[in-house]
């Protein structure tokens, strides 16, 4: 049984209303709907009564809740005393996209330096539980693309890029040395889903036919595929290439922002060794611009 979806349904049960218990975990209120169909299917009993008016607990919901609510206590109880022990040199990493792009063999030689002891998990990530995935405990620590939404965890910017058009290669603009938003504003774009600040990151600009895409690695394989239009970050044209696709400077919008999150209360020296790593090859890199530019 999902414990993320156990503790959907408890945030439900108190808001007995689903956009609000969406918006308090910051997913859509259609993904959150689902997983609570989700674990009902899995129980094979209804925890809520629905109505276009209201959402009520049934008889069902009302044994199994609190249930729900002890054992959630007892799981956080546990990763609170397992996280003061050092037995296990392990650091579950989070990544989406390309995370640190050209900065992970610093960040590695540094870690490596100073823990030689900690193996490291990589772990994959969408946008969808870029955030959730830190919250869980699923990772120790992610490296996400920083959209907002994350109060509750302690987030801190370690790069931000410039934002390149994904474009067809057979497109009129493929041969343009950059784009403005008059020049592609008004094409079919595909649509990145999972966080709701997103949105602000593209302008809103999303396909036509709603081509969605839940992790930037999929991206240049969407553009290739339906002939519409792509946003990434600049590090995407080294790290993700495909003949289908190229990679123009997009000069108006946010800038792509990477950061490291981790959860509040942790204190953990691998924690911390990873965050030390990260800007150590931030320095590394911002040493590295400054020479070219003298140079």
């Amino acid at each position: 049984m999902d414990v993320r979806s156990l503790r959907y349904a408890l945030t439900l049960a108190e808001e007995l209303h689903f956009g609000r218990a969406a918006r308090a975990h910051f997913i859509a209120a259609q993904a959150f709907g689902r997983r609570i169909q989700e674990l009902e299917r899995e129980l094979g009993t209804r925890l809520f009564d629905r109505t276009s008016r209201r959402v009520s607990l049934t008889e069902a919901g009302e044994r199994f809740l609190p249930r729900a609510r002890r054992v959630l206590a007892q799981l956080d109880a546990l990763m609170e005393a397992a996280e003061g022990d050092p037995a296990e040199p392990v650091l579950r990493i989070g990544v989406l996209g390309y995370g640190l792009a050209d900065r992970w063999p610093v960040a590695r030689s540094v870690l490596a330096r100073c823990r030689p002891d900690l193996d490291l998990t990589y772990v994959e990530l969408d946008w969808a539980n870029q955030y959730d995935a830190v919250r869980s405990g699923e990772v120790d620590v992610a490296i996400v693309h920083d959209v907002g939404g994350h109060d509750d965890l302690f987030v801190e910017t370690v790069m931000d890029t410039g934002r390149y058009a994904v474009v067809p290669a057979d497109s009129d603009l493929a041969d343009a040395d950059r784009l403005t938003g008059t020049d592609a504003w008004e094409r079919p774009w595909v649509a990145p889903v999972g966080q709701p600040g997103l949105a602000d990151w593209t302008g809103g600009r999303t396909a036509r036919n709603r081509v969605e895409v839940r992790s930037p690695t999929h991206i240049p394989i969407a553009v290739a595929t339906t002939g519409c239009l792509g946003l990434h970050g600049e590090p995407a044209a080294r790290f993700f290439p495909h003949p289908g696709v190229r990679y123009l400077p997009l000069e108006d919008g946010p800038r792509a922002t990477v950061a490291i999150a981790c959860r509040k209360r942790d204190r953990r020296g691998t924690v911390a060794a990873f965050r030390n790593a990260v800007h150590a090859s931030t320095a590394v890199d911002r040493l590295a611009r400054d020479g070219a530019v003298r140079r």
